[in-house]
């Protein structure tokens, strides 16, 4: 079904794309600690919350298991 596939090809990339958001902003905080602007944690937080709705929109892209 290339429908399905491209469901889950889709769901793949928006899982690596949310994890490396979730993960770069959560490094660029404490590196930025000593600065004196804001800028660096405003990107931080954007990408943090970025990557959580992309991780949201995957969990509901995600095909449906069936319970054995």
């Amino acid at each position: 079904m290339p429908g399905r596939l491209s469901r889950l090809l889709t769901t793949i990339t928006l899982r690596n794309v949310d994890t490396a958001a979730i993960v770069v902003g959560l490094l660029i905080a404490p590196l930025t600690l000593g600065t004196t602007t804001d800028r660096p944690f405003t990107l931080a937080w954007l990408l943090v919350l970025v990557g959580t709705g992309l991780r949201l929109e995957a969990a509901i892209r995600a095909p449906k298991r069936t319970a054995r």
